[in-house]
């Protein structure tokens, strides 16, 4: 008996054809962070469309591939993982406290909800929804979870999958993690906890692309997110943890803090997403990329792909994008040139709105021949994903002596090492020209010293002069 008899790896979406389903009709793929999973039927029939097998040409850490080999996973993957631990999730729920009443359709729902979560994301996502969008069509107002109901209704539609109003209601109401008020699920709360939990975050979409995440990219992570699914239950309407796994929630926040620090808003990614986004925007006129969010059939072919796109064109129109794509593949990158961590106090006063590229350039020596196109200000927030809030003050634990009456744990009970800032904002400044570096960084020096009124400024002095030859 063959190895490929047992281990079915899903690759094509024509297995219904190649016989290799399961026994109860199930499929089983091997995933490579939670091992063999089961599929059904209904999650079968909607991974098997071209608006979900769109996902595998989409990168998940979008241009932090450019700068970290490993990250070459896509939202494929990553979306068939969620949808399997919010089947597990929900499912143990079910055996466990058959009092909650859950009913087929809510485990059908949660597991689709986190299968779909992702099928609005554009290219590169993040750099897609807020560079580019902002920048192709401003005053429009899109994000990738509109277009993730957009691309849901077109999945059903195109496929004729048989689910009625109120069933595909339900799945766009898990993925953006509230009830409509008419909705026959307003008073089902711990079902919108799942996927996408808009009370404090923590959520399974967060334990798959953590632990994919840091996997893909060789780091290892010091919180378990399995755990966190065992010792978790439904209590008024609500899921609630173990309060012994208080520390455990607080390790994964500083784990996904850290993965946006090191690797997410690394400053090379954040100089090739600047190239990206320009790019995408020099080709918009010719290609009306930004049009595409406007039609699921038009979006669906919307891919990472549209760099390779770019790069195979011969029409004079194109030859600018073109030639950024090319500097991209040269690694003749845009430059950093500095930044400031804003000081918590000083958040209101130091902000791209006061320290702006025309703001800069008009801080240069007279002879530095500076351009407002030289110069690009981007400000990034890295936090504990709930703003400036502590997320784990909105999570409710319960006890082993008593687990129908939950509580919320303060953070002084639990370590006096825990920060008490959740949340910073760094402003960074990048050069689209590298011989532009050094006269960049003293006009920007000069602008922040304008604008905090020091006559030195400590937080850059210790700082990065010289991060422009390496």
């Amino acid at each position: 008996m063959g190895f490929d008899s047992i281990v079915l790896n899903y690759d094509s979406p024509s297995m219904k054809r190649q016989g290799s389903s399961f026994h109860d009709g199930h499929k089983v793929i091997n995933d490579p962070i939670h091992g063999h999973i089961k599929l059904d039927n209904s999650t079968v029939e909607f991974i098997d469309t071209v608006q979900f097998q769109r996902l595998r040409d989409l990168k998940q850490l979008g241009a932090a591939y450019f700068v970290f080999p490993g990250g070459s996973h896509n939202r494929f993957e990553h979306s068939i993982g969620v949808s399997h631990l919010a089947g597990t999730l929900i499912e143990r729920f079910a055996n466990e406290q058959p009092e909650l009443g859950i009913r087929e359709d809510e485990i059908r729902g949660v597991k689709l909800a986190g299968l779909c979560h992702d099928l609005g994301h554009g290219p590169f996502s993040h750099v897609f929804d807020n560079e580019f969008m902002p920048n192709a069509r401003p005053g429009f107002t899109w994000t990738h979870e509109q277009a993730s109901e957009m691309m849901l209704e077109y999945l059903i539609d195109d496929n004729q999958i048989d689910i009625d109003k109120d069933n595909t209601n339900l799945i766009k109401d898990l993925i953006a993690g509230t009830p409509r008020a008419q909705s026959k699920y307003h008073d089902r709360g711990f079902l919108f906890d799942i996927v996408a939990n808009k009370t404090n975050s923590v959520d399974v979409d967060k334990f798959d692309y953590i632990e994919r995440d840091a996997q893909n990219l060789g780091l290892r992570s010091s919180y378990d997110a399995k755990r966190l699914l065992l010792y978790c239950r439904v209590v008024n309407n609500e899921i609630c943890y173990h309060h012994k796994e208080v520390y455990n929630l607080y390790e994964m926040f500083h784990t996904r803090y850290s993965l946006f620090k090191r690797i997410y808003t690394h400053r090379v990614g954040k100089a090739i997403e600047l190239m990206i986004t320009d790019a995408l925007l020099a080709a918009d006129p010719y290609m009306n990329i930004a049009s595409a969010v406007d039609s699921p059939c038009d979006y669906l072919n919307l891919t990472d792909d549209i760099l390779r796109e770019i790069e195979r064109s011969q029409t004079d129109e194109l030859a600018p994008a073109r030639h950024i794509m090319k500097r991209l593949r040269k690694r003749q990158l845009y430059k950093f040139v500095d930044e400031i961590l804003v000081p918590p106090h000083l958040l209101d006063k130091i902000t791209t709105g006061v320290i702006t590229a025309q703001e800069i350039v008009t801080h240069q020596n007279t002879n530095d021949k500076l351009h407002i196109d030289d110069v690009i200000v981007s400000k990034g927030k890295v936090n504990y994903a709930m703003q400036d809030r502590n997320p784990v003050d909105s999570i409710r634990f319960f006890s082993k002596h008593n687990d129908n009456e939950s509580f919320t744990i303060p953070k002084n009970h639990v370590s006096y090492m825990i920060p008490s800032q959740f949340q910073e904002v760094v402003i960074r400044v990048f050069a689209r020209d590298p011989c532009k570096v050094d006269a960049i960084q003293r006009a920007f020096r000069r602008a922040l010293q304008k604008v905090c009124g020091f006559v030195e400024t400590p937080p850059l002095d210790k700082s990065i002069h010289h991060h422009h030859q390496h």
